[in-house]
This record gives C-alpha cells, structure tokens and sequence, in this order.
C-alpha cells in the first residue's frame, strides 16, 4: 500500500472528525472522506503490526480485528473520528479486506446475489445481478490500489501480470475466474473481469425450476449423460456453458474416474474420483507453458473413464475429439457458438489449425462420428439464459452435417425473454444408446412454457 503525504493525512484527519451522515454502507464507502479516513487506518494497522515484527497475514481473523480494533479506538480517543456503531463495523470490515483481502471487491464477492463484478478503472464498478449489469456504488482510491488488489489476485497462484505480460487468465481462492488486462494495453486503467464461483453446484431440476431448460430437456440431458453420450455446449460469452457443463457433470455415476481440464478451474464436481488439471500460460521468455493440448494427450494416459474439458479453444480440438470416438465415451466440453451448426463449423475450422484439412468430408464424418449432442445456450435480450436448442450430430450427407433436433425454444415475442419450449422430433436418433428414458413422453412432442417472468433464471445463473 502506498503511503499518503501529510497534506493527504492531514485532510483525512479532518474529513474523519465529522460524523458521516449518509445511512447506505455502498453510497458512505464512496465518499471521498470515508476513502481518506479508511486509508489512514489501513496505513496505522500496518505501522502498528510493523512495530510488533508481525505481518498481517499471519494473523488470524480475530486477532486482526482486534488489532484495526485497538487503532480506531485509539483515534477515536483523539477525537480524530466519530462512528456510530454502524459505521464502525463498516470500517472495520472494510480495513481487513485491504490488509488481507481484495478491497472494494471483497464485499461484492461476498453478496450472493452478484454473479459477475466487472472492474472498468479504480472508479468504474459493475456488478451484475439476475441477469442485468449495473453500476454499484464503490470504487479504488486510484488505478495504484487497483494494482496494488490485482498483485494480490495473482501472486498466490504463481501467475504475473506486468508491461511484459499486461493480461492473464487467474482465479481466486474461492474458484471465481479472473480476467486481468493492464496498460499500456488497457488504455483507461486497469480492467479485471470475475466470474463469481458459486459455492453450492446447481442441478438440472434447478435449471427446470429457474426456466433455464423444460422438465423434458432436463430429463433427456439426464439420460444422454448416464448413457454416456459425448455432449458438446455451445454459445456466446457469459452464457453460462461453464455453469451448465457442470449441471451435466452432476449427472455421471460416482464410481467412474474423472480428468477435467481447465484454463482456470472453476468445474465442481462432486464425484469423489475427479483429477483437476490447469493450464500454464508461458512465462516471460516463452518457456514453461502448458497447454490444453498438452493436457488433454496426458489426460489419455491416465485411465479416464471421461475427459471434461472446460473449453475448446484451439488445436487441442483434435485430442479431444479423438478421445472422444476411440474409448472415452460420456466426455464433455464447452465450445464457442450461436447454434449447433455454428459450433461444427466452429470445430472444423479448429481442425483446420491444427492440420486436419486434407479432405473435408473426412474432417466433418470425424467430427460426426465424435459429437452425439450439441447443447445451445444462450443469454437473451432480457439476461436471462436459457436452452435454446438440443440437437443430435447424426452424420454426414454430401458436404454437410445431419441434426435432429430435438428440442428448442420458441421466443415470443422476440427480445422478450419470454416464450415457450417445445419438442420437436418423435424419437431420438441416439435412442438404442438411451437407457432409462421414457421414450413415450418424447413422441407426444409436448411443450413447455418458457421464461414466462424472466424472474426464476435470474436467481438460478
């Protein structure tokens, strides 16, 4: 943390000498005075711990506060601030999470009802809430304690973001993804993206009861799962394929032995045989990365019964793809696209990086012959997400992919986030491979209704 001059000092001091008169915690922590009183004390904890040769990381959370506790009330008896009780915890909270924690992040990642915090400079904060993103009221004192927060997000996992290396993938204790891009390449300022990790996994009857898919998707999702279908998740940024990935995963028996691979690991799966693996972007010099490709090839060296990987990104497509036709039946992965058929066209162009680009109906009858299902999921116009197709690959026919559709969703009026969702084909292509599934209810091609408020998504994702 950087030391304040004594003209800053001097005006914090005086700035905590009159009573704040605002009641909301998020419009006091904005004010240019409670900033000032707030980086006063957080400056006087550490000098007090400095005098003792402690760190404030070493401490446990109760003997720190005691310590924030002991410099208050030290200038309080100066008269050098005036608190009601309110505001005194508020001050309290608010100094640990800058000694130890992350700052003005810590209390938007400690509400539950926030799923993404978007950091847009040290004084532009959005959060995003039931599907809407919004300005809230706190920032950084300037882009030097945003950096100074950001330092601390990436020293613990080993990852470094500098002039050299000015963006970085990185995730947070709690498993919430980071994305970190600073100047020069950020011209405004810092710019950290989170994704919340949400602490209880959401299941498919979750998903049916927040509108996200109908009682019918869910179950025939259910028993592609247990069948050991290859499913494969596609849609646009902040859809929510990471979030339904791991809704299928809920769904795969707890004896088989799992490999997730991850840029940032964020899956939950509660198996008790799950290996974890993550990716290592190259140090400085170019040395030192491990790449999805990477992981996956080790991946098929180490007894899977189903690889999951968290995205498709790039050549690793290939060792996917294969794991999936030669053994690995029931492996899962997310994948950028608009539609089913935008993500195949989306996976032979990564073919096509990788080298796979001698013959193209070769390259479409492996991807066909790897692909039982293709899940879309988008973010409609309202924010909320929803299924809006499950598809079936079912080959190839002269240059082009064959899908069954089983199941869309139908919004009406467009832009609305409201609609229904309907059952298209009486049976299954995959049917013999189905078990469990009560193939009656599929052929009376019933509906659903959809996103009827737009209210149950909101909380679900």
């Amino acid at each position: 943390m950087s030391l304040l001059t004594t003209e800053e000092l001097q005006e914090g001091l005086a700035a905590g000498r009159r009573k704040s008169a605002v009641a909301q915690p998020s419009a006091q922590r904005m004010s240019d005075s409670y900033q000032a009183v707030k980086a006063i004390t957080c400056q006087q904890v550490i000098e007090q711990l400095e005098t003792q040769g402690i760190t404030a990381e070493s401490l446990d959370q109760r003997t720190l506060r005691h310590e924030i506790e002991q410099v208050i009330n030290s200038r309080s008896r100066r008269g050098q601030l005036a608190l009601n009780s309110a505001e005194r915890l508020l001050l309290i909270e608010d100094v640990e999470d800058e000694v130890v924690g992350l700052g003005p992040l810590a209390p938007l990642l400690r509400d539950g009802s926030i799923d993404d915090i978007i950091v847009n400079g040290a004084h532009a904060i959005y959060a995003e809430r039931g599907g809407l993103l919004q300005r809230v009221e706190t920032r950084f004192r300037d882009d030097a304690h945003l950096m100074n927060i950001i330092q601390r997000i990436v020293g613990p996992i080993g990852r470094r973001v500098d002039e050299a290396t000015p963006f970085c993938d990185a995730r947070l204790a709690d498993g919430s993804r980071v994305n970190i891009v600073i100047p020069p390449i950020a011209l405004d300022g810092p710019l950290v993206s989170i994704r919340k990790f949400r602490l209880q996994a959401l299941t498919l009857d979750d998903c049916v009861a927040g509108g996200v898919m109908s009682g019918p998707m869910a179950t025939y999702l259910a028993a592609a799962v247990r069948s050991r279908l290859n499913v494969l998740i596609c849609g646009g940024t902040g859809a929510g394929k990471s979030t339904l990935l791991n809704v299928l995963s809920g769904c795969i028996s707890n004896h088989e032995r799992l490999v997730t691979i991850e840029d940032a690991a964020e899956l939950q799966l509660c198996q008790d045989h799950v290996v974890r693996l993550e990716t290592r972007p190259p140090s400085v010099d170019g040395s030192r990365e491990v790449s999805a490709r990477d992981l996956v090839r080790n991946a098929l060296r180490m007894r899977p019964d189903r690889i999951i990987l968290g995205e498709v990104r790039g050549v690793e497509a290939v060792e996917m793809l294969q794991a999936m036709s030669t053994g690995h039946d029931g492996s899962m992965a997310t994948l950028h696209g608009n539609s089913p058929r935008d993500a195949l066209s989306r996976l032979e162009m990564l073919l096509g990086f990788a080298g796979q680009q001698n013959d193209v109906r070769a390259v479409r009858r492996f991807v066909a012959n790897s692909i039982h299902v293709i899940v879309n999921i988008q973010r409609l116009a309202s924010g909320m997400r929803c299924v809006t197709s499950i598809s079936e690959v079912t080959g190839t026919e002269g240059d082009a992919f064959t899908l069954n559709e089983l199941f869309r969703f139908e919004e009406q009026p467009p832009m609305s986030g409201e609609g229904t969702f309907q059952t298209l084909s009486p049976r299954p292509y995959h049917a013999a491979r189905l078990k469990d599934y009560p193939m009656p209810g599929l052929a009376q091609g019933s509906t659903g209704s959809g996103l009827a408020s737009g209210r149950g998504a909101s909380t679900a994702w």
